[in-house]
């Protein structure tokens, strides 16, 4: 991790927070795939659009390893709900297709600051929601859903799980990828982790600022960690990363859900940083986390 951290230094790129919104976005796609695994080839890799709450079709993208009628996972990016798109996860989303044997959907859902808070939300929950109505006519099957994602986007899948729970949708698991979960950034680690090692404190900042203004952030549709109450949510898969500012908050979230019963996988990897799961050509630890959450999938799924 020290030798990936000193090669981005040696690269030197701007910090996401010195940029525009347009330069951020751009900058992260060219460097996305730098030190992820190559694109692996799947059976199905299909372009197509979910319409989410108000008409507005967003686009989605779905992998899958073979045509059999497999069960889904909805997938929902990072990048602090400002930058990512589907080109920037696509590795990451072929492999857990492809270790897990289940099916991926990506949902492209809008981002800040032309489309701020809730929006995002909205347009997970509305994808999620589309699926369980739908997946059939992607040749899947809806009673086998889950919902994951990393980082802003593991924010999302946790706070669509609640909502799943709220609307009486059964969902299988949530995959929960180094996410966030608390209102202000102020735990112990956010302190311990604000500088050097990828996730900075003034890019927090960054993403916090144009994504949501301060008066809402205590809302738990942001903050999942101010739900009044957890229970009877999906199975939890939860991978953290030891050197992230977001560690603390996911660890908190995931005794959370364990205080309300609600099973928990929790998978903290050593020596690592904020994003790691998408640095496979440079972290082994990088494969192992997208087999455990692979693993974790096929149990919820029953994938043999």
């Amino acid at each position: 991790m020290a030798d990936v951290l000193d090669r981005i230094k040696r690269a030197d790129r701007p910090p996401f927070h010195t940029l525009s919104v347009p330069d951020a976005r751009a900058a992260y796609v060219a460097a996305s795939e730098i030190l992820e695994l190559p694109r692996a080839p799947l059976a199905r890799v299909e372009d197509f659009a979910i319409p989410a709450a108000d008409g507005t079709p967003l686009p989605a993208r779905l992998y899958a390893a073979s045509r059999e009628r497999l069960p889904v996972l909805l997938y929902l990016h990072g990048g602090g709900f400002v930058i990512g798109n589907l080109e920037t996860h696509d590795s990451l989303c072929r492999q857990l297709a492809l270790r897990s044997g289940a099916a991926v959907v990506a949902l492209d859902y809008r981002l800040a600051p032309e489309h701020r808070f809730p929006v995002a939300v909205e347009d997970s929950w509305a994808g999620m929601r589309w699926l369980a109505g739908n997946a059939a006519s992607l040749g899947l099957d809806a009673s086998r859903l889950a919902v994951g994602g990393d980082s802003a986007g593991g924010t999302l899948a946790a706070v669509a799980a609640i909502h799943a729970r709220e609307i009486d949708l059964l969902l299988r698991a949530q995959l929960l990828i180094t996410p966030g979960t608390t209102s202000h950034a102020d735990t112990d680690s956010h302190r311990r982790f604000a500088s050097g090692l990828l996730l900075e404190a003034q890019g927090i900042a960054w993403f916090f600022d144009h994504y949501i203004p301060r008066a809402f952030r205590e809302d738990w549709r942001f903050a999942p960690l101010m739900a009044d109450d957890v229970d009877g949510v999906a199975p939890a898969c939860v991978i953290l990363a030891e050197c992230d500012p977001l560690v603390d908050e996911g660890i908190a979230y995931a005794d959370k859900l364990r205080a309300a019963g609600v099973p928990v996988e929790l998978e903290l990897v050593r020596g690592v940083t904020h994003d790691f799961i998408k640095l496979g050509r440079a972290l082994p630890e990088a494969g192992e986390a997208q087999e455990a959450a692979a693993a974790a999938l096929k149990k919820a799924f029953d994938i043999a």
